[in-house]
């Protein structure tokens, strides 16, 4: 009677167990080694998985970088294309990037620390 209010104990994985009825069946000990074997050659091998994700990373990173030089290059064609014939343009550069003053213009530096 006393049985009926408890709950049976569930059977826990025996590993034990499994690993001698593994260790007397040759057949299957074979096969789990080359299953084995050839697991770890998809994941590891030179063409395997792991190499297939990094060569992955390695292409989008690349693509970036291409991205990245393509927009460059426009920008850098645009303003030859500028330079080419417009004066304007062409003063704005010297001014910019050369500090370089007409005659006669005053330059007034700002600090920008104070």
């Amino acid at each position: 009677m006393d049985n009926l209010f408890y709950r049976k104990q569930k059977k826990r994985f025996d590993f034990t167990g499994v690993a001698k009825k593994l260790l007397k069946n040759k057949k299957l000990m074979i096969a789990c080694g080359v299953a084995l074997l050839l697991g770890s050659y998809v994941v590891f091998g030179n063409r395997g998985i792991i190499q297939r994700i990094r060569l992955q990373q390695q292409k989008a990173d690349l693509e970036v970088k291409i991205r990245k030089a393509e927009e460059e290059t426009k920008s850098l064609q645009s303003q030859s294309k500028a330079l080419d014939g417009d004066k304007k343009a062409i003063e704005k550069v010297a001014r910019e990037k050369y500090g370089m003053v007409r005659e006669g213009e005053k330059v007034y530096k700002v600090n920008k620390g104070q």
